[in-house]
């Protein structure tokens, strides 16, 4: 089935040279009619109509809607997460400042619904978001909070994954992601100018970050 290779999709066909401008006006339409409509209602008719195409010259490149949400996913221009910095602490902020541009410079959390609603019917589509998007933070993020100091006791993982979780959570409160979060949400378990915080205080700074990114205002 297509699916088994999506994850390495051809990007050139057999035929007339490509035209990159169509094929990025074609990636750009699907991406905001993906954030704004969802895979379920998008359609390719909807798409090549808004890149000013024609339906066959869209399915001449994307057979099927599946091929050309990868090919989006696939597109997103994501800043690449800095590989270093003076300091550990340093570097950590550095990625979560880089997460929050990202979620910001493209529709990345809107997609996120469209693809987990989708999880069912096309799971390899979320797996190449995750691959895009997220493992790439998080690894560096970690990376960043295991060169820290943090006691050998310190879930690592559970801190990364609260301190990534603490934007989506954000993000669907009314006030939104304030510009300042990644450096609040980061002093919560490593405080500027200290060493983290150790273990007896590492359950505060967990439900700290839990409450800091799911409550409003």
């Amino acid at each position: 089935m297509y699916h088994q290779n999506i994850m390495n999709h051809p990007q050139v066909r057999a035929g007339r040279p490509r035209n990159p401008a169509l094929d990025q006006a074609i990636l750009s339409a699907a991406a905001s009619h993906l954030g704004e409509l969802g895979y379920a209602r998008m359609s390719l008719e909807a798409v090549a109509a808004a890149a000013g195409t024609t339906t066959p010259s869209l399915r001449r490149r994307y057979p099927n809607k599946a091929e050309l949400v990868a090919a989006v996913i696939g597109s997103l221009r994501a800043e690449e997460p800095p590989a270093a910095a003076p300091t550990p602490r340093a570097h950590a902020l550095a990625i979560l400042e880089n997460f929050q541009r990202n979620l910001r410079a493209i529709p990345a959390l809107a997609i996120l619904g469209s693809l987990l609603a989708e999880e069912e019917r096309h799971p390899e589509l979320l797996r190449l978001f995750k691959a895009r998007i997220v493992e790439p933070r998080r690894a560096l993020l970690r990376q960043a909070l295991a060169a820290g100091g943090f006691p050998e006791s310190a879930d690592l993982d559970a801190l990364t994954s609260m301190l990534v979780g603490s934007f989506y959570g954000r993000y669907v409160t009314v006030a939104g992601i304030p510009g300042d979060w990644p450096e609040r949400v980061l002093s919560v378990i490593w405080p500027h100018g200290t060493s983290p915080a150790a273990p007896r205080h590492a359950g505060h700074g967990a439900a700290a970050i839990e409450g800091a990114g799911t409550c409003p205002g």
